[in-house]
C-alpha cells in the first residue's frame, strides 16, 4: 500500500434501495485529500458533501466525506441521505478500522471520500443502511486490495453482463461453437429458422451473403429483433472499400463482419482496423485463396478469425463427380499457432466432418444447407450442439462469487 491513493467499488442489494458506493482512499496531503477538500469547500446544488458521522459530534476516523451521486430534490430525499445512509457509511468505515482492513495508524494521515447512490424512489430505511454499509465496507476493502486485478479484467471482460444496461453484448471467450448460415434469400424463412434454432451460447447466426444481398444489412436488426442477445456474423464478403462496408455492418449492430482473404492487403488492413475501432469482430474468409498463411502474413493488421473456406460450387462439383470434399485440417493449428486468432471452417459441413474440424482444433463449425435445408433446424443444430462441450456459461454463477477468499 505504497502508492498515493486507492479506488473501490461495489453494488450491494436491489429494488429502489440498491446501493452503488465509490470510493477514493489515501493520504491527506495527495490526490485524495485534494479530491476531499474540493468536494467539501466547492459543493454542487444538489450534491452538497457532508461528513460521515456515527452521530452528530462524533467524526469518524479516518475523516469520510460523502458525496451524493443523485440531486437531493427534497427533504425526503435529504432525510434519506443525511440519515440512513451517512449512518452506513460511517458504521462501515468504523467497523473497517476495527477489523484491520484499514490500518489503525494511517487513520489520521488519510481521508476517504464515498460517492453513494440513493434513489429518490427508496423507501425502506433499513435496506437503505444495510446496502450502503455493505457497499461501503466491501468497496473500502477492494480499493485497499487494489482489487480488482488486470489479469482478473482481461479474464472477465468478455463474459460479464452489466446488470443495468439491459442486453448483453456476446463474445466468443470459450470455443467451439456453431455458426449457423443463413445462406437465403428469403428473409420470412431466414428469421423463422432463428426462432426455431436452439437459444445456445454455442451458437452464432450469420446474415448470409444471399440475405444481405437481397434486403441490405439491415436484416441484422430483424435477426436481433427475435434474438436480441445473439452473436450476429453479416457476410459481407467485402472485396473494396472495407471501412465502410464494416462500419456500416457495426452501425446495423452486427458482432462480426467477413472480409475476403482475396482482396487487397490496403482492404484488409482498412476493414481489420475499422472493426478493431468498432469492437466488432473481423472474419478473414479464405475462399479461393490459395495459401492463406502467406496472405495473413503480409498483413499489418490480423483478423479475429480466420475462416476455412471450401466454396459451394467447388464443394458441389466434388459431391457430384462421387470425390469427397478436401478440408486443409493441418492449416487449423498452425494458423492458430502462428496468428493467436480463432479458426472458422465451412464448406459442407456435416456431423461427420464436424468431428474431424473439432478434433484438429477448429473454434466455430459453419453450417449451412445442413440445417437451414433441412426442415427442422432445431433438431439438426443440436446434432452439432452434443458434439460440444456444455455451454461456457452453464456453472457460472451470477455476480462476483469467483472472488477467491484472501482476493478482497
Amino acid at each position: 500500500m505504497g502508492e498515493s491513493f486507492y479506488v473501490g467499488e461495489a453494488l450491494i442489494g436491489s429494488g429502489y434501495e440498491i446501493a452503488h458506493v465509490d470510493v477514493v482512499v489515501g493520504e491527506k496531503n495527495g490526490p485524495a485529500g485534494l479530491a476531499f477538500v474540493n468536494a467539501l469547500s466547492n459543493p454542487s446544488v444538489g450534491h452538497t458533501a457532508m461528513f460521515a458521522v456515527l452521530r452528530p459530534n462524533l467524526l469518524v476516523k479516518p475523516s469520510t466525506l460523502i458525496v451524493p451521486k443523485v440531486t437531493v430534490k427534497s427533504m425526503e430525499d435529504s432525510e434519506k441521505v443525511f440519515g440512513p445512509a451517512q449512518a452506513a457509511v460511517a458504521k462501515a468505515i468504523a467497523d473497517a478500522v476495527e477489523e484491520g482492513v484499514i490500518p489503525r495508524d494511517k487513520c489520521e494521515d488519510w481521508v476517504v471520500v464515498v460517492s453513494v447512490f440513493v434513489h429518490p424512489r427508496a423507501r425502506d430505511y433499513r435496506r437503505i443502511y444495510q446496502f450502503n454499509y455493505a457497499a461501503t465496507k466491501l468497496a473500502v476493502r477492494r480499493a485497499l486490495k487494489e482489487y480488482p486485478t488486470v489479469e482478473k479484467v482481461l479474464k472477465e471482460k468478455d463474459r460479464v453482463v452489466h446488470p443495468i444496461m439491459g442486453f448483453r453484448v456476446k463474445r466468443l471467450w470459450s470455443p467451439p461453437y456453431l455458426q449457423v448460415a443463413l445462406d437465403l434469400s428469403n428473409l420470412e424463412k431466414a428469421l423463422e429458422i432463428v426462432k426455431q434454432l436452439p437459444k445456445s451460447e454455442r451458437v452464432i447466426i450469420e446474415a448470409g451473403t444471399p440475405l444481405i444481398k437481397a434486403y441490405g444489412v439491415g436484416v441484422v436488426g430483424k435477426i436481433r429483433e427475435i434474438w436480441r442477445d445473439s452473436f450476429i456474423v453479416a457476410d459481407l464478403k467485402t472485396m473494396d472499400v472495407g471501412r465502410v462496408e464494416v462500419k456500416e455492418a457495426a452501425d446495423a449492430t452486427a458482432d462480426a463482419v467477413c472480409i475476403l482473404a482475396a482482396a487487397s492487403k490496403a482492404t484488409i488492413d482498412k476493414a481489420i482496423l475499422e472493426a478493431r475501432k468498432q469492437g466488432v469482430y473481423s472474419i478473414l474468409d479464405t475462399i479461393e485463396v490459395s495459401n492463406s498463411i502467406a496472405k495473413i502474413e503480409t498483413l499489418a493488421y490480423k483478423p479475429d478469425i480466420v475462416l476455412l473456406h471450401v466454396s459451394a460450387d467447388v464443394e458441389r462439383t466434388m459431391v457430384e463427380s462421387g470425390k469427397p470434399v478436401e478440408f486443409k485440417w493441418s492449416e487449423i493449428s498452425e494458423i492458430k499457432s502462428r496468428f493467436k486468432t480463432l479458426v472458422a471452417v465451412a464448406g459442407g459441413i456435416t456431423p461427420i466432418s464436424a468431428i474431424d474440424a473439432l478434433k484438429n482444433g477448429a473454434d466455430i463449425i459453419v453450417v449451412g444447407r445442413y440445417i437451414v435445408g433441412s426442415g427442422e433446424p432445431r433438431r439438426t443444430a443440436e446434432q452439432f450442439l452434443n458434439l460440444m462441450p456444455p455451454e461456457p456459461d452453464v456453472m457460472r454463477l451470477a455476480l462476483d462469487e469467483d472472488e477467491s477468499v484472501g482476493e478482497i
